[in-house]
């Protein structure tokens, strides 16, 4: 949803609360554990955070906190969101003189335990987002003591999203290159 002035929080919520008995925009829910289903661009970026056991548990707790979405253009709607699934948030973007209003659910949650330890969700679009697809948010702890950051998606544009596609591409790669980055500042923070 686009708007010519930033929307107040009375307008997110209505937003939100609409979008509750939403499905998600595409067909291949949950695809993002295994597979890039054909028809989409799937990104892959990963970064190292640290070492050892306290990285991998700030890394969670920042991954809890939605600390990814951590930049100056982009708000998250709304922080304190459980991440469990089904909690629904939405994406609110400055750019080019407008705003995008754009929503998501969380398809999974990933806590898995053993030689290497993971934790992390993924989400997915719903009807009023920009693009269709799935994005999941990871942190792993590794046998080797190290600690990283995972953001996979896959994605094809709606069709408002196709007019400005070489602007969208440049938009989802702003959004890795800065959440390695928010990620990174959170977990260096003792």
């Amino acid at each position: 949803m686009l708007f010519l002035s930033r929307p107040n929080q009375n307008a997110i919520t209505a937003f939100l609360a609409a979008q509750q008995s939403q499905t998600f925009s595409y067909a291949d829910v949950g695809y993002s554990r295994q597979q890039t289903p054909k028809g989409y661009v799937a990104d892959h970026n990963r970064i190292e955070l640290g070492k050892g056991v306290e990285a991998f548990e700030r890394a969670k707790r920042a991954v809890r906190n939605w600390q990814m979405f951590d930049m100056p253009w982009i708000n998250l709607c709304w922080p304190d969101t459980p991440v469990v699934p089904g909690s629904g948030v939405a994406v609110l973007i400055s750019h080019l003189g407008f705003w995008s209003l754009n929503a998501c659910r969380i398809v999974y949650v990933i806590d898995e335990h053993g030689s290497s330890e993971k934790y992390g969700f993924a989400y997915g679009t719903l009807p009023d987002h920009g693009e269709r697809g799935e994005e999941r948010f990871t942190v792993e702890f590794k046998s080797d003591q190290t600690v990283w950051y995972d953001l996979y998606a896959f994605s094809r544009p709606n069709m408002l999203a196709r007019l400005a596609y070489p602007y969208t591409r440049l938009l989802q790669k702003r959004f890795a290159r800065d959440s390695k980055a928010a990620m990174h500042k959170a977990v260096q923070v003792a």
